[in-house]
């Protein structure tokens, strides 16, 4: 298991989920997919979406949020909601980390964010929209993690390519 972890708790688009999927393989993220989910997994869309980089993704699934936590008793979780105090930005990641999202019609259950309210982050946004789209706020977590580490472990240099910059 990665030091980094996107979690969805019943995710119900399967081209987000793909997206996400698609992330978590570029930057060696674990993705947690806790069930019910709205889309089979092996939905033509979620496999495009992720394109040919599942072989290259660790995922694992399970049976409800209950299951998620008896699996991973000491996980450092941070829950990403609209409606949380404070910015994702004014956060410290621990070493290894579990960045939880909700479905993209209800996000995460309000009964877990008060539970977890000094775990809450929000991405900020104009307060005229509701929300961003799953797959961009996951990638948005995972590359503050990043961000916050000098990118250890990502590529610094860009891919070889036959023409040079000027």
């Amino acid at each position: 298991m990665a030091d980094i972890n996107i979690v969805l708790l019943e995710p119900e688009i399967p081209q987000n989920t793909g997206n996400i999927a698609r992330t978590c393989a570029a930057t060696g993220a674990s993705l947690h997919l806790i069930r019910p989910l709205g889309f089979e997994i092996d939905n033509a869309k979620l496999k495009r979406a992720g394109l040919d980089y599942w072989h290259q993704l660790d995922i694992t699934y399970y049976d409800g949020i209950e299951d998620f936590y008896s699996k991973n008793p000491d996980a450092q979780v941070y829950y990403f909601s609209t409606k949380a105090p404070r910015s994702y930005t004014e956060v410290h990641y621990p070493q290894k980390v579990f960045l939880m999202f909700g479905k993209e019609t209800k996000g995460l259950p309000e009964s877990l964010l008060a539970a977890n309210r000094d775990s809450c982050v929000r991405i900020p946004m104009r307060d005229t929209l509701r929300s961003l789209n799953l797959s961009n706020s996951a990638a948005i977590a995972v590359y503050e993690v990043f961000r916050q580490r000098n990118f250890e472990g990502l590529r610094e240099d860009g891919v070889p390519t036959t023409f040079e910059w000027n």
